[in-house]
């Protein structure tokens, strides 16, 4: 049994895709990023986190699932369409074992494929039910992790600090899809790309969130400088918890230069044979799209910085996952001891993630934090695994200052949400936000149920306008046509159906097929953009929380 802990750990996992459902058609290469997450990362994870319970090994980790995430795992067209993909997969798989028999180099890892592809599926058919979130809040209500949601599309908020009705819709409306489909009110909220403006929290606390993230300099910078930096959380004024992302823990897994997925063993991303085999070989995986995409299907190994490439062997892969793990908890190890010793409390090393780093970019990624789960639990007795709850509970006084405009983006601040390439895109959400505030404020409820829907309608067009996944894509450069088709997209049907609210001439047959293709949130309520409470009346509602912290 463990002894008591110095510290803690609090590894965060935050699963995000931006809604790419196109009921139109299945030649969407965007559609296949879901499938592709979903058998490369979010099955395994869970698959991996059920293992570890089913044997009762003692961990507590946070997962934070996006609402877009959510809906499409909920959604029956998009169930039917992976496991048509999962099927083809397998079957590739299967002629992959074939085609490399007299292959020694490759033939063992066709058969891992083989294997790993039919696993996912039966846990997706049999066990998950053809909804992943099904596994995720079965682990939750087993106390293992602990549930948390973010913005509703994803939204970037420090952007839509001069429409803070727009913020507050995100908040409010991601809050009640998660209370909707999970049962519980989450305790916390990933605050898209850590994206904080100071205000923004009092939101959360109206939404009944007791914590958010921020990155290291959004707590660093903060008025007064915490005491602890990033170590322990700190109390906003509105009595909402924010804690600091740690960047020592955070660069050692996900840096591909100056972290562990470099490493010369460990699987090669970009060499896929959708680019290596003949075209009519592999066609039958890529349905209607017309281009190679990616089939998972991986035999080289990082090897270094050439385009030489050697051959990928588990076994070395594995025995670097479970030593880099190793060195993980090490560092964390140093890390507390070094903490431990100048604080008054026991520190909270913070290391979030995005779930998708774990199997869909770094292949062994998985099995990584199956490793360093195991190795806490059992080669250690200096940290422990905690959720933000958990260490609030422990510690419900804290130090109270306000965090700084901050983000994990690159620079740290709007610089990739806010270019030169996707700057043009800000005008049209603000204006359709104040039209938003400005419906919601002249139609209230009730209203006529084709008025209704036509309003409800528009929200989701909004939200699904103001996902930061569209910016960030322009800024990449990678499917820049389809991040601005789906702007331009969501900003005219917004325009058109303002346009035809006011003038009371619905098109009630064109409203219905709106709801068919952007079917996001049933339950959305439009009246979520009407004025907020007032601000003393939050004030008066936080004092409470602010009085009983340690200033």
């Amino acid at each position: 049994m463990m002894s008591e802990p110095r510290g803690y750990a609090a590894i965060v996992l935050h699963a995000h895709l931006p809604y790419v459902r196109h009921p139109e058609g299945d030649a969407y290469l965007e559609e296949k990023w879901f499938y592709e997450a979903l058998t490369e990362s979010y099955i395994p994870l869970y698959m991996m986190l059920a293992q570890l319970a089913a044997e009762g090994v003692p961990y507590r980790i946070t997962v934070s699932l996006s609402p877009t995430l959510v809906s499409m795992c909920r959604d029956p067209l998009l169930q039917s369409r992976f496991s048509q993909f999962i099927d083809g997969l397998c079957e590739l798989a299967e002629r992959e074992t074939l085609r490399t028999r007299w292959q020694p180099q490759f033939h063992e890892t066709a058969r891992m494929y083989s294997n790993r592809f039919k696993q996912v599926r039966s846990a997706y058919h049999d066990t998950l039910r053809s909804d992943v979130t099904r596994g995720f809040a079965e682990l939750a209500n087993g106390g293992r992790i602990e549930l948390i949601t973010t913005a509703a599309t994803h939204g970037y908020l420090p952007l839509m600090e001069v429409c803070p009705s727009a913020a507050r819709a995100q908040i409010l409306t991601a809050v009640r899809y998660h209370r909707k489909v999970f049962g519980t009110t989450p305790k916390g909220m990933w605050l898209p790309e850590c994206g904080y403006y100071p205000g923004i929290d009092t939101y959360l606390r109206e939404a009944g969130v007791r914590y958010f993230f921020t990155d290291a300099h959004g707590i660093e910078n903060a008025s007064p400088r915490p005491r602890y930096g990033v170590f322990a959380p700190i109390y906003c004024p509105s009595g909402v918890a924010a804690f600091g992302r740690d960047m020592e823990s955070s660069k050692q897994v996900w840096s591909a230069h100056e972290g562990y997925p470099g490493d010369s063993d460990y699987r090669e991303f970009y060499r896929d044979i959708a680019y290596d085999l003949d075209w009519e070989y592999i066609r039958p995986l890529m349905g209607d799209c017309p281009v190679r995409t990616h089939t998972g299907i991986k035999y080289y190994r990082v090897t270094g910085r050439t385009e030489h490439k050697q051959p990928y062997v588990r076994e070395w892969a594995m025995g670097k996952a479970a030593a880099h793990a190793g060195n993980f908890m090490f560092n964390r190890e140093r890390q507390i001891e070094h903490l431990a010793s100048a604080m008054d409390r026991k520190p909270i090393v913070v290391a979030p993630y995005d779930a998708e780093l774990f199997g869909h970019w770094w292949f062994e990624g998985p099995e990584f934090l199956e490793f360093v789960i195991r190795k806490i639990a059992y080669d250690q007795d200096t940290i422990k695994l905690v959720t933000p709850t958990d260490y609030l509970d422990e510690y419900p006084r804290a130090q109270v200052a306000a965090p700084s405009m901050s983000s994990w983006g690159y620079m740290g601040y709007n610089e990739v949400w806010l270019a030169d390439c996707n700057h043009w895109i800000y005008p049209h959400l603000h204006m359709m936000a104040r039209r938003m505030s400005e419906l919601a404020e002249s139609y209230a409820p009730p209203q006529p149920d084709p008025v209704r829907r036509a309003l409800n309608q528009a929200a989701r067009e909004l939200m699904l306008a103001q996902s930061s996944d569209w910016a960030f894509i322009m800024k990449a450069g990678t499917c820049v046509d389809y991040a601005v088709a789906r702007t331009h997209d969501h900003i005219s049907r917004f325009d058109r159906l303002y346009s035809d609210i006011r003038s009371s001439n619905l098109d009630h047959e064109w409203v219905s097929r709106l709801e068919c293709t952007d079917n996001i949130f049933p339950d959305i309520d439009y009246t979520v953009y009407s004025a907020s409470p007032m601000a003393s009346a939050i004030r008066e509602m936080h004092a409470p929380a602010i009085s009983s912290a340690i200033s």
